[in-house]
């Protein structure tokens, strides 16, 4: 069938390279694997490890970070064990890894897997995901689960932040400036969670679900001529072929003001476009003083009588910039942006990382000269505690994260007056009478012995979620420029098992010597 053996040989290589590229499970870097080897030759593979994703600092002195990824980890899990011997043969050869390639190749995820809801407003050192599983299993989990949760995660919390700046709609234009389609569309997924009206990829809007939007760029205007009776036509010829859906013509290709706006009238007048259409219509400005032409674009709006026509605004925008329109009082409807979100492009490179931080039931952590790496070791579980205000209603007063079953867990679960202490300085403390405060508990089991358990919520529902969550934080929480700082704690039975090992830790290394 394909002539030569080598041929055929050639074919198949190919194709089991194309399997492997869509196997995010395998998206891994080779020390996983080489870790994975010793552990397999020690002993070690059927230990119970406990690993914890997290991150330290959020970025841009955000005073929290938004979770978005998580269903894209559960399918990533679901893929280890698909892969035939030859593929680990190609990273892993010589005989001494036969049996290691044995076991790669026939090796599911067994344990069980807890993480916070995507859409969830997660705060640094708590645990955003718990791995809990056989020793290899969980370990090379490490490298595909940050690739996903590093990136969604870090445009999640941008959108967030270009998203607070106003109280308008904001588009998510950002695919052509993307890392790739992967994060074109994946990354247009976690700015919709986190606050994005909508997206213009149209794969982000069939997988899930959402739709996308979009009109025109400046290459269909000068299609019909480099001329002002081009822009015209264009305008003209755009309107009669989507009358009856959304309308919004780009006026800056020339001179927004001296001919683009114009036309648009024009052109709207023409085909009998006015205040009485049943579906949104506009302009768009993408270049220029955008407060300036949008008080101006208004003004010449209102007195042709469109005063439904609205104005969206796009042009390397970012939260900055819109807050800055805001505060001009600009006449801007609604904003479209790119590359900030797409690229999360002041800070591209979210923090999270994945701790081991128990072993065969043995709390371990990390001890680092760095500070601000020292880890919380242990099996955790965060509770947000949440009280009544007479004015505000429901508001979030607190995180407190566990050990399991420690005496903390156990009271607020009883809805007992407890008390938690600042970890870095216990002369700051908070108490919570019984009855005064309601509390639940952020990570869900979502995986349990290998098999996806939970609800499977969509992206509106996940989306619906933040917004909630986020009315429920203060306003000071909530803004961009300094926020107060919310009060996130660990239990007294955290603080003191991750000071004990840290001093046996330092006893040891005081008296080591070869």
């Amino acid at each position: 069938m394909y002539g030569k053996k080598s041929t055929f040989v050639k074919y198949i290589r190919m194709y089991n390279k194309r399997i492997a590229m869509l196997n995010n499970a395998y998206c891994s870097d080779k020390y996983q694997y080489t870790m994975g080897k010793s552990f397999y030759d020690n002993g070690f593979k059927d230990k119970t490890a406990i690993f914890n994703l997290f991150y330290r600092k959020a970025p841009e002195n955000n005073n929290w970070a938004v979770v978005s990824g998580v269903e894209e980890v559960l399918e990533m899990v679901e893929g280890l064990g698909k892969m035939p011997e030859g593929f680990f043969e190609r990273f892993l050869p010589g005989e001494e890894y036969a049996g290691f390639r044995k076991y790669l190749a026939q090796m599911k995820f067994t344990g069980n897997i807890y993480a916070m809801r995507e859409g969830e407003i997660v705060f640094p050192n708590q645990p955003v995901i718990i791995v809990e599983g056989p020793m290899i299993e969980a370990q090379v989990l490490e490298t595909p689960m940050l690739c996903i949760m590093n990136h969604q995660m870090a445009v999640a919390t941008k959108a967030s932040r270009v998203c607070r700046a106003t109280n308008k709609p904001v588009s998510e234009f950002g695919s052509r400036r993307a890392h790739g389609p992967w994060a074109a569309v994946y990354g247009a997924k976690a700015a919709i969670i986190a606050g994005c009206s909508n997206t213009s990829n149209i794969l982000t809007g069939d997988i899930f679900g959402c739709g996308s939007t979009g009109t025109m760029a400046h290459s269909y205007v000068t299609s019909f001529g480099c001329s002002v009776a081009g822009e015209y036509a264009a305008f003209d010829s755009y309107i009669k072929s989507h009358r009856g859906e959304t309308l919004i013509l780009l006026v800056d290709t020339y001179d927004t003001l001296k001919c683009g706006i114009l036309n648009a009238i024009r052109a709207y007048r023409d085909n009998g476009i006015d205040d009485s259409y049943p579906q949104p219509y506009g302009i768009r400005l993408d270049s220029g003083d955008l407060a300036y032409l949008s008080y101006e674009c208004r003004r010449i709006l209102d007195g042709h009588g469109l005063k439904n026509c609205r104005i969206f605004a796009t042009n390397s925008l970012d939260e900055y910039i819109i807050s800055d329109l805001e505060r001009q009082g600009a006449c801007i409807d609604s904003y479209g942006v790119g590359d900030a979100i797409a690229t999360s492009k002041a800070n591209p490179c979210f923090g999270n990382v994945y701790k081991l931080v128990q072993i065969d039931g043995e709390p371990v952590l990390k001890r680092s000269e760095d500070k601000a790496k020292l880890i919380n070791p242990g099996f955790q579980v965060t509770y947000r505690i949440m009280k009544d205000d007479p004015e505000a209603g429901e508001i979030f007063k607190a995180d407190v994260t566990c050990l399991r079953g420690d005496s903390l867990e156990r009271k607020i679960t009883a809805g007992e007056t407890f008390t938690i202490y600042d970890e870095f300085d216990r002369y700051k403390f908070k108490t919570f009478d019984a009855g005064s405060y309601k509390a639940f508990r952020l990570q869900e089991k979502v995986m349990e012995k290998g098999a996806v358990c939970g609800p499977r919520r969509t992206l509106s529902e996940n989306k619906a979620y933040y917004d909630s969550t986020l009315r429920h934080f203060s306003p000071s929480e909530r803004r961009l420029i300094n926020p107060h700082y919310y009060k996130v704690d660990i239990s007294d039975e955290l603080y003191d098992l991750k000071m004990g090992i840290i001093n046996k830790l330092s006893r040891e290394i005081n008296e080591f010597h070869i």
